[in-house]
């Protein structure tokens, strides 16, 4: 997965191609992927003036790429405060996950029915690609190879307001998503889902294609609840975190 890949994400999600502006655009897509990539922390402050002095401009353009970010949900603007990294709740994260794994599930049971041999191939080879970066431990590079192959899913099934529902989500779960790979042994239980996953597509099997990708959202999202609870100050994984470093 390369920059490039990762700029095309970002710059179809966030519509960059619409801005006029390119530096809003430059500086959107920079603090969106820190914060999806989680170089950027929940609730971590996002200070207009070092912006500012990294792009070397002037405030206006990081407010309007923050604005931008906000309207994704990506980041949060309030009066009298310095913008910040979104925090979703847990009962947001959930709700956004049970959302997910339906629309999921469709897709999956679509593609069954609409994805031709040579384009389940296809996905094959990227999911062997897939697995050996998973090998290699690279979370970044593994998690942007898998939200394109989610992208090419969509691309092969044809079905525009399914795809329209799950970018406007997209956005809102790649943070999640990174997050949840950032687990010890995720790599290889997310790598494993996706090849039964296009075993099932092969066999031309709808039923368990659905169910093998609605059970590895569900594995995601548990992913995702104990790494907030093990990061969460005074919860019990945080607090035993901290007396093992002492």
């Amino acid at each position: 997965m390369s920059d490039q890949d990762t700029h095309l994400v970002l710059e179809r999600l966030l519509r960059l191609r619409d801005r006029r502006e390119p530096l809003v655009a430059q500086i959107a897509e920079w603090v969106g992927a820190g914060i999806i990539e989680g170089r950027l922390q929940p609730g971590q402050d996002l200070n207009s003036v070092e912006l500012s002095r990294r792009f070397d401009t002037s405030r206006t353009p990081v407010r309007e790429a923050l604005m931008l970010l906000e309207q994704e949900g990506l980041v949060e603007m309030k009066a009298r405060r310095r913008p910040r990294v979104a925090a979703p709740s847990l009962t947001d994260i959930k709700d956004i996950y049970q959302v997910r794994r339906q629309l999921l599930s469709m897709l999956a049971g679509l593609l069954v029915q609409r994805a031709t041999d040579a384009e389940l191939t296809e996905l094959r080879t990227r999911v062997e690609a897939m697995r050996e970066l998973a090998d290699a431990a690279d979370v970044d590079a593994y998690f942007w190879s898998h939200v394109l192959l989610q992208e090419r899913m969509t691309e092969i099934v044809g079905n525009t307001t399914l795809k329209q529902i799950l970018d406007s989500l997209a956005l809102r779960t790649l943070m999640l998503r990174h997050l949840s790979l950032t687990r010890p042994g995720r790599l290889a239980y997310s790598v494993d889902d996706q090849e039964r996953l296009i075993q099932a597509c092969e066999e031309r099997d709808g039923e368990l294609a659905s169910a093998l990708i609605a059970g590895a959202t569900v594995r995601a999202l548990r992913a995702v609840e104990e790494q907030i609870e093990q990061d969460t100050p005074g919860s019990g994984k945080a607090a035993r975190k901290r007396r093992s470093a002492d």
